[in-house]
């Protein structure tokens, strides 16, 4: 599914990957990622820049883990959504019984479908067990696997689309901060400029949050980092730590 914005209000497109075999619509689900995937150029003094919006080795990873993991047992599909900031993907089930988020992370495995991973496996779509959520976490951090009783989602904002100021915002913000805090710590003498380039755009993409919503005007408000803040934080520094390599 693919939407106009940042919510699931206006349905811009919805493709169905039904009524076929799990690897051909996998492959489907593959190709779709690789279309929405673009690739933005950036122009500077002394090259071109070239970057994917998404990583395109956690991309996989994560279409393939959602296929292979869901719960097919009360026949709901994975589900793949596109927002203007963000892809989502869910699978139906949460941890295998037993398995703790540690051990998830640290790259634990017991398979959902042993059969369906062992075809995959001899397919070549998956290398070995427990190494796509260690794939992943290389570009993303943990703050992008959301667990709930019954689902597993996983959500990658498009960093490349973030903007330089909304960015620096993000890299200051560690805590419940207000407005004139933040603004000092930008060293920021402009409230107007601040609220319209860093304030808002950061806000409308999702990236921070009110600690008090339901009274945006309020004296006592503060902003603090939401969970696709914190992602982008966590990829940001990632991305400053390959750079550095």
């Amino acid at each position: 599914m693919k939407y106009d914005g940042f919510d699931r209000v206006d349905l811009m497109e919805n493709n169905e990957y039904g009524y076929c075999s799990l690897v051909k619509a996998t492959k489907q689900v593959l190709d779709k990622m690789e279309v929405e995937n673009k690739t933005l150029a950036k122009i500077t003094s002394k090259e071109r820049e070239e970057k994917r919006l998404w990583n395109p080795v956690a991309l996989r990873e994560a279409v393939i883990n959602a296929i292979v993991h869901n719960d097919y047992t009360s026949e709901v599909p994975p589900k793949f959504e596109f927002f203007d900031d963000r892809i989502e993907i869910t699978s139906f089930g949460s941890l295998p019984q037993g398995m703790t988020e540690s051990e998830f992370f640290e790259g634990y495995s017991v398979p959902r479908n042993k059969e369906l991973m062992r075809t995959f496996r001899d397919l070549d779509l998956v290398e070995h067990l427990g190494s796509g959520v260690p794939r992943i976490l290389r570009s993303y951090g943990k703050e992008c696997f959301k667990f709930t009783e019954n689902f597993l989602r996983m959500t990658f904002p498009a960093t490349e689309q973030v903007t330089p100021q909304v960015e620096e915002l993000i890299k200051i913000l560690d805590k419940e901060e207000n407005r004139q805090e933040i603004q000092e710590k930008l060293n920021l003498a402009d409230r107007e400029h601040f609220r319209l380039n860093y304030l808002k755009p950061a806000l409308e993409q999702g990236f921070i949050e009110m600690t008090i919503p339901d009274k945006p005007n309020s004296s006592l408000q503060k902003y603090r980092l939401s969970i696709l803040g914190k992602q982008l934080k966590e990829s940001m520094t990632n991305r400053k730590f390959d750079n550095n390599k």
